[in-house]
């Protein structure tokens, strides 16, 4: 099982969620999302798909706690909402493997993790970020 293959796509299924989600059909979105992104990458075990299927529907089970452990941490007029999809999204998979995920994880994997996915997802300054709240989470 290749952990960063799985963590990027459960980023992609929570990215795809944050669009294409619909709460009476909470169940089906998040089947579709997580089977998506193991249909496109054949380099997907079961056991990834495993990983994938528990930490995305564990990350979308305590959403509201996990953006207000993000929203407690951002600058005093920023919302969790004005943030760039891909960096908000890197920061609920990150804080879900850093609070939720028993037995925890290094913080210092989950937030390098957390930082490749943002050089490769998102802005010039994206990398920047998700270290600086992640860090200030961890702390």
């Amino acid at each position: 099982m290749s952990r960063k293959l799985a963590r990027e796509a459960a980023f992609k299924a929570l990215f795809q969620l944050d669009f294409n989600y619909d709460d009476t059909q909470r169940e089906y979105c998040e089947n579709l999302a997580i089977e998506t992104m193991f249909d496109d990458n054949p380099k997907l075990t079961k056991k990834d798909l495993s990983y994938i299927d528990g930490t995305v529907k564990g990350t979308r089970l305590y959403l509201q706690e996990i953006d207000d452990i993000i929203t407690a941490h951002l600058k005093q007029d920023w919302q969790l909402s004005r943030l760039m999809a891909a960096d908000r999204n890197i920061l609920r998979l990150a804080v879900y493997e850093m609070q939720f995920v028993k037995p925890t994880l290094s913080k210092g994997i989950v937030i390098n993790e957390a930082v490749e996915l943002a050089k490769k997802y998102g802005t010039d300054d994206s990398s920047r970020f998700v270290n600086g709240i992640l860090e200030a989470i961890s702390k």
